[in-house]
């Protein structure tokens, strides 16, 4: 596994090793000796597994206080446009997000720590979409923010996606007061 670390710290993008043959192909998608070798300890307690359709957006959510979670995403079949918005106080990438196509040919990974709004628009039919959590689903600490807010620009491509009702009614950014602290590595 290669593990590029991105402009917004702690973003990790995982580039599996994949072994191909005329049977098809094998990778390991998480070794958590690996990942704690590299800077990344967690403790995945919770997988999920979504099916979409193109049009879709989920997003963009987080939850917060002891059930804030960190994700580790990836696309099993079909192809999203993933999303990482950076909500932690005081980090020197407030505000910003990190997009990326997650496919089923690229394979790719991304690692998304406690302290991110996480999105995705589905962009193929029968989209599966997979994360490990490092922390279970509580309903009473969820939270979310705009899809399409402008103070965040993200370059979605679609104006009218498939929401949840819930994902229709997200808080706008400024409104938002952010229970996350960046804790710089220096």
């Amino acid at each position: 596994m290669k593990f590029e670390h991105l402009e917004i710290p702690d973003l990790v993008l995982v580039h599996p090793r994949v072994f191909d043959d005329p049977r098809g192909y094998f990778f390991e998608s998480f070794n958590k000796n690996i990942f704690k070798e590299t800077g990344i300890p967690e403790e995945f307690v919770q997988d999920n597994q979504s099916l979409s359709q193109p049009g879709v957006l989920r997003g963009l959510h987080f939850q917060v206080g002891e059930f804030a979670q960190s994700k580790l995403v990836r696309v099993i079949k079909g192809a999203v446009l993933d999303v990482a918005v950076d909500i932690r106080n005081d980090s020197p990438t407030y505000g910003r997000h990190f997009s990326i196509e997650l496919n089923e040919r690229n394979k790719l990974m991304l690692y998304i720590p406690v302290g991110f709004a996480h999105g995705f628009l589905t962009l193929e039919e029968n989209t599966i979409f997979s994360y490990k959590c490092g922390s279970v689903y509580n309903k009473s600490s969820e939270m979310g923010i705009m899809w399409n807010d402008p103070k965040l620009n993200i370059q979605w491509g679609i104006s009218n996606p498939i929401l949840s009702e819930r994902d229709a009614y997200n808080q706008e950014f400024d409104a938002f007061i952010s229970p996350f602290n960046y804790k710089s590595k220096q």
